[in-house]
Order: structure tokens, then sequence, then C-alpha cells
């Protein structure tokens, strides 16, 4: 029998935006008055960052946004990225050892606002905020930042 499947500590993180700058946060299962942009981890190590992206955000939202999907041009990596540190409550989903997360930065452009379809197992709730409002609702630092980013990689 094998060990238990570590989460890998690379990571996405997509911002879901209209052209008027409206925000997509989802509420957290599992941290009630956690609220968040499309996150999560590879699947492997050479998973292409961009597949991570748009599956995360098929499997947290149900929006389709991947290669050959009318929502693909949409998609786009800012060509940024955060480190760190995992929080305690978390950590047992990593390697013993791991502490930290490099998380890469993406957008996705929706022509309007969109109903997402959520697994209630991970998300119970949705909202749409303009930007500044999404950010000051983020309960991740590096997610408030990111949104507050928006303006400048939404052109």
């Amino acid at each position: 029998m094998s060990g238990p499947p570590w989460k890998i500590p690379e990571s996405v993180l997509v911002v879901i935006h209209t052209p008027a700058l409206e925000v997509l946060l989802i509420r957290r299962a599992d941290a009630e008055d956690f609220w968040q942009s499309v996150t999560g981890s590879k699947d492997h190590p050479d998973e292409p960052l961009a597949l991570t992206a748009a599956r995360e955000v098929a499997e947290e939202t149900g929006i389709r946004c991947g290669e050959g999907s009318p929502l693909a041009q949409g998609l786009r990596s800012w060509g940024l990225q955060n480190v760190y540190e995992i929080y305690p409550r978390w950590r047992s989903r990593y390697a013993p050892g791991i502490t930290h997360n490099t998380e890469h930065l993406f957008g996705l452009c929706v022509p309007e606002r969109l109903t997402p379809t959520l697994d209630p197992r991970e998300h119970t709730a949705w909202r749409w905020l303009p930007y500044q409002e999404a950010a000051d609702a983020c309960f991740s630092p590096s997610n408030a930042e990111a949104i507050l980013l928006l303006p400048k990689f939404a052109q």
C-alpha cells in the first residue's frame, strides 16, 4: 500500500472577472469566513500551469475555459507568483517538512456575471463584487493583492 497522495506545493490562483472588473468570490466549505478566488494545486509536477488553472476553474465553478472552449482566450497568466507559508491547519495535506507553496497568478475574463456550479464539499456560496470590495472580502492577503492588480491585467 502506498502512502498518502501529498499535495504538490505549487498552485494557481485564478481571479475570475468581468470587463467591468467585478470579481467572483467563492466561500470555502471548511472555513465559513474564508472567501477566495479559484485556487488549486497541480495534479502532477509536470502539469502545465494553464491546464491546472482551467481544470481548477471547471472543478470549483463549473465554468469551462480550457483549450477549445469559448472562454479559453479569456484565461491568461499574469506572469506573477507568490510564495507563502501554508496555514498550519492545512499542512497535513503536504509531505512532511513542506511549509511553503508557490502560487501562480491567472485571470479569467468572462463576458458577464456567470452563475457558478459549486461542489458543496469544497464551496458553499458565491458572490460577484466590484474588485476593491472583493479584495477586502478575501481572507488571504495574496488573493487580495492579486485582485487589486486586476485593473493592470484586465486591459
